[in-house]
């Protein structure tokens, strides 16, 4: 028989009352055993016949059995006799010597009894007579609840007892109970849990602190920008307790964290993990409320309905008792008075049975009010908030919100704990001390490189957060982060930074734990890359607006709205809007007097009528509008005097204004990858051409004019419709590349053997028209290419 108490890993959720009644159990339990070793050990009725004559029968013979009737009488005057032999009269009278009567003897028994007459009644039933007697009077003259009432106690006892564990038991609770127990556990014993609470108080604590010394001090405050330039000089020092003025915020430096051990970390993160999926499986439901509700209502109807009956048969256990047997023929006595030896003993065991089983009720009923009282489904983690640092512990609820309730019958500090597995903050904090611990001051010396530029540069990737120890990089002048899921503030009191890259999601919508803190620090920073989902440009950026030179905005397919912060950023150079979703060009665009380079590449731009404004950006040299759907390019264009290289490729361009060839600076045109079916003639007025692109078009003929572009060092006319290539080309002298591949091309003209700057691996084309050159020229191209080569 499996013990009533749940096993010792269940304990924390058993409430006060459910143990109470595992106890009671234990004790009705011992109660039924006892009643049951003392019936099966001593339980027996011993019994007399009784004698009946003709007579009225006498005031102790009523009293005796009160049942009898005057048709029940005997003929008196003759002794009982049965065919049974008979066994000597002194074990007769030994037998009923209990019994005294008054009877006379007959006339008979005075002839044959000798002298003093002896006292009792003659039965002449022998002792095995006797012991069926008594029996069969067990079976017939003793009440059924007498006979079995310790066997109901401990059937009673059995069905309570199962009834309290059931839900431990059930296959589809006890799998989520037992996850729930072992996570709960571990959590608990955790090292993590103790440090992060620890921290939690000494945060409190030097918050107290530098409240009081705030409030002593006075309005002393000190500022970055009040330091001297001695103070420069020790900046691998953390600045801890540092303090901006009214017009800044507060950023804090990295401070030196717990130091946890690997392993610890580890389990501590496979708790995080555990946690997250156990809450997912277990708020779907409220079965196991619903089962322990079903058990506790079972137990509180048993203990009823065995109080009920119970008091119904109390008054039938009896020590004295009237047997009618129908065994007359065997006995020759139709009547038997018994007596009950157990009688007592089971009175007083089922009195404190019943007392036993309404105490367990009245606890029943008490259970059953707790569950009621309060909405059990539903948890709060607010006072565990409030005592500390981890204000976004969420609220619980179905079955996890019930079985965080029982366990904070058993001890409150337990939920407490399994709070902290809960909290992002606390999972953030605990994947910064890990952090720390893997990338050491060393570590990240060894992935600092030098650039093209000879700048020291370090470029994480997916690493879970930004080291402490970067903040020791003093000399570190380019930082690339990518896909970090943290940046913390103090990034941007990194002063000698010059280019800064950061890759991943910067929305503070999508993840309040990102952002762009204030920049103002960051006095040396000339480039900035952010490659996210940006709605706006961050109004935070202008503050870098006297030095910074280029911007770089890569959002990933997500709409730029606002761009009104771009009209501030006057000393920007270069600017690229990428994958923006811009229908239209910005018009703050147009306040960037200095703008040199503007990239709109792969966005939704349909027209550039806007393009005439250009006029303004007096030192813009370079248009990069490819990647978008433009249809036509106004005649405006030719007001932007001032541009030296325009991209307009992969778009959807079917011809090209003559105003775009009288732009005098232009060197770098590309129009390749539209529909242009025709170059236009004035493509010769482009004096300063050195690159033009219109490959992958639809070009059937060229124009003559084009080779005019005596400068041009690069033409790709690949992938259009060309039949025949003007023998005139051979005026491209300082051609160094050309891409003829992808046309209806069935021979090379000679003349190319004039474009001397021509080498083999920059003609581009099929390798049948290459052969329909004259041999000398092959050779000759091939030959200063081996030369050129071989130079090198």
């Amino acid at each position: 028989m499996t013990s009533g108490l749940a096993p010792p890993t269940y304990r924390i959720l058993k409430p006060w009352w459910d143990v109470f009644m595992d106890y009671l159990g234990l004790v009705m339990l011992m109660l039924a055993i006892f009643a049951m070793t003392m019936q099966i050990t001593k339980d027996n009725v011993a019994c007399l016949p009784y004698p009946e004559e003709t007579g009225e029968a006498s005031e102790t013979e009523t009293n005796l059995c009160p049942t009898q009737t005057a048709s029940s009488a005997r003929p008196t005057g003759a002794p009982v006799t049965t065919t049974i032999s008979s066994v000597t009269s002194e074990l007769s009278n030994k037998a009923i010597t209990g019994i005294l009567t008054t009877h006379r003897p007959t006339v008979a028994a005075q002839k044959t009894v000798p002298k003093p007459e002896p006292r009792g009644v003659k039965t002449n039933l022998d002792f095995q007579q006797y012991v069926f007697i008594n029996q069969m009077c067990y079976h017939v003259a003793l009440p059924w609840y007498s006979k079995y009432f310790p066997y109901l106690t401990l059937i009673h006892t059995i069905i309570l007892m199962v009834s309290s564990n059931f839900w431990f038991k059930y296959p589809k609770t006890s799998s989520k109970i037992e996850h729930f127990v072992s996570i709960l556990g571990r959590c608990f014993e955790s090292p993590w849990t103790t440090k992060a609470l620890s921290e939690t108080a000494c945060e409190d604590s030097e918050e107290n602190k530098q409240r009081l010394t705030v409030s002593s001090s006075g309005p002393k405050q000190v500022s970055l920008e009040g330091k001297d330039e001695g103070a420069d000089a020790n900046q691998s020092t953390p600045m801890l307790g540092v303090k901006f003025s009214a017009d800044k915020p507060i950023v804090e430096v990295p401070s030196s964290m717990t130091i946890l051990d690997k392993k610890d970390g580890e389990q501590a993160k496979a708790l995080f993990e555990k946690v997250r999926k156990f809450r997912a499986h277990v708020e779907d439901s409220d079965f196991i409320y619903k089962l322990y509700v079903a058990q506790t209502s079972v137990k509180t109807v048993k203990f009823i309905l065995i109080l009920s009956y119970t008091f119904t048969f109390f008054a039938e256990i009896t020590f004295r008792h009237c047997c009618e047997p129908d065994i007359e023929q065997l006995t020759g006595y139709k009547r038997f008075y018994c007596t009950h030896n157990m009688a007592f003993m089971l009175k007083k065991l089922l009195v404190t049975y019943m007392a036993l089983i309404l105490i367990y009720g009245i606890t029943c009923l008490y259970s059953l009010f707790w569950v009621f009282r309060r909405p059990l489904k539903e948890y709060s983690f607010e006072k565990v908030r409030e005592e500390s640092s981890f204000s976004d512990i969420p609220d619980v609820k179905n079955d996890f919100a019930f079985l965080l309730h029982m366990v904070d019958q058993y001890d409150q500090l337990y939920s407490k704990r399994f709070g902290v597995f809960l909290s992002e903050v606390s999972e953030n904090k605990l994947r910064e001390i890990s952090l720390n611990h893997e990338w050491t001051f060393e570590k990240l010396k060894q992935h600092v490189t030098r650039n093209a530029h000879d700048q020291q540069e370090l470029h994480l990737f997916m690493v879970s957060g930004l080291p402490n120890a970067v903040f020791d990089l003093t000399d570190l002048e380019v930082l690339k982060l990518e896909l970090i899921p943290e940046i913390p503030p103090w990034v941007y009191l990194l002063r000698s930074l010059r280019e800064l890259y950061l890759m991943g999601n910067l929305n503070s919508e999508n993840n309040k734990m990102i952002g762009l803190e204030s920049m103002r620090d960051l006095r040396h920073l000339k480039t900035l890359c952010l490659k996210s989902n940006l709605t706006k440009i961050p109004v935070n950026i202008t503050e870098l607006s006297p030095h910074l030179l280029r911007l770089v905005v890569h959002n990933d397919g997500t709409k730029l709205l606002v761009l009104n912060s771009l009209k501030k950023m006057t000393s920007l150079i270069e600017l690229e809007l990428l994958n923006c979703e811009l229908e239209r060009i910005p018009h703050a665009i147009f306040s960037l007097t200095n703008l040199q380079e503007l990239d709109l590449k792969s966005n939704n731009i349909r027209t550039i009528e806007e393009i005439i404004s250009f006029q303004h950006l007096k030192r813009l040299t370079c248009l990069k509008l490819w990647h978008n759907k433009i249809i036509t390019i106004p005649s405006s264009i030719g007001h932007v005097k001032s541009l030296e290289s325009l991209h307009l490729s992969h778009n959807k361009l079917e011809s090209l204004p003559s105003a775009l060839f009288t732009l005098p600076k232009l060197r770098h045109l590309d129009v390749g990858h539209n529909s242009i079916t025709v170059l236009p003639p004035d493509v010769g007025l482009l004096n300063n051409l050195q690159h033009l692109a219109i490959n992958s078009n639809k070009l059937e003929t060229l124009p003559k004019p084009l080779f005019r572009c005596t400068k041009l060092k690069v033409l790709c006319l690949g992938h259009n419709a060309l039949t025949s290539l003007p023998e005139i080309v051979g005026q491209l002298v300082q051609l160094t590349q050309l891409e003829l591949r992808g046309n209806c091309l069935d021979r090379l003209p000679a003349q190319l053997g004039n474009c001397r700057l021509l080498r083999k691996n920059g003609l581009i084309v099929e390798d049948h028209l290459f052969d329909t050159l004259p041999v000398e020229i092959k050779e000759s191209i091939s030959r200063e290419t081996n030369v050129s080569f071989s130079g090198l």
